[in-house]
């Protein structure tokens, strides 16, 4: 079994699946190296990043396939999922031979695939816009923490860029340790971490009172449905709620 082993960006995802085009190698998978696991049985081949060779791709599926191809191998690269790297290469395999048709074709599995994992990501995006909760901290930076199943804190900062546009914020996905930093003109993402406790404005504890008592108070006992309210706000996010 041949696996490429890349850095894990992006751009290295990309550059393993020229690679995989001209080498004509068969491969078992392309692998993330922090996820590379231990097996006597497979032969590991690191692949290098290059951005021209990734920004070839890039084009070449932007071009040759279609923008929503590329939207929907960047969804299924931040799903992190299990065999994610393989499967985006046998879509772009058969991408670059259907051409912009390909994701009409839901009766190939690996397409199949692919549309389900865009749809669980795009999900799990709409959801977290609703849910993420920012703390105003006393140095007047708004400071949000979550721990979404998918790596899209990239997917919120659009959002986040156009309706928080005059604040200084940050988005810190904390299972990653990585962050979304905004400046009031743009935004990046790089990696977070926290040495000591945040300190919120006094302001900002009343703030919070008020809105948990706000919450409270319109929750209307006899229409309480906790099996709906897990179903649109899950359990695992509750964490990271002020109300909750």
């Amino acid at each position: 079994m041949i696996h490429y082993i890349y850095d894990g960006s992006f751009d290295g995802l990309l550059t393993a699946i020229y690679e995989a085009y001209y080498r004509r190698e068969e491969l078992d998978d392309i692998v993330p190296i922090d996820s590379m696991e231990e097996n006597f049985l497979i032969q590991r081949i690191y692949i290098d990043t290059d951005t021209e060779k990734s920004k070839k791709v890039y084009e070449a599926i932007e071009n040759k396939i279609s923008k929503e191809a590329l939207r929907r191998i960047t969804y299924a690269y931040l799903s992190e999922l299990p065999r994610h790297g393989i499967d985006i290469l046998k879509y772009v395999q058969l991408g670059f031979k259907i051409g912009p048709q390909v994701d009409l074709n839901l009766s190939n599995d690996i397409v199949l695939k692919i549309d389900n994992i865009r749809y669980k990501v795009t999900m799990e995006q709409h959801r977290l816009l609703g849910l993420v909760r920012f703390r105003e901290l006393k140095n007047g930076i708004f400071y949000a923490s979550l721990e979404p199943d998918f790596n899209i804190v990239v997917l919120l900062a659009p959002h986040f860029a156009a309706r928080l546009a005059n604040e200084n914020w940050v988005i810190h996905d904390v299972k990653r340790g990585i962050g979304v930093f905004y400046n009031k003109e743009e935004w990046i993402v790089k990696d977070i971490q926290i040495y000591d406790s945040l300190i919120v404005k006094e302001e900002e504890e009343e703030y919070q009172e008020l809105w948990q008592t706000y919450f409270k108070s319109i929750a209307i006992e006899s229409k309480v449905n906790p099996v709906l309210q897990r179903r649109y706000m899950p359990a695992r996010y509750w964490k990271h709620l002020i109300e909750k």
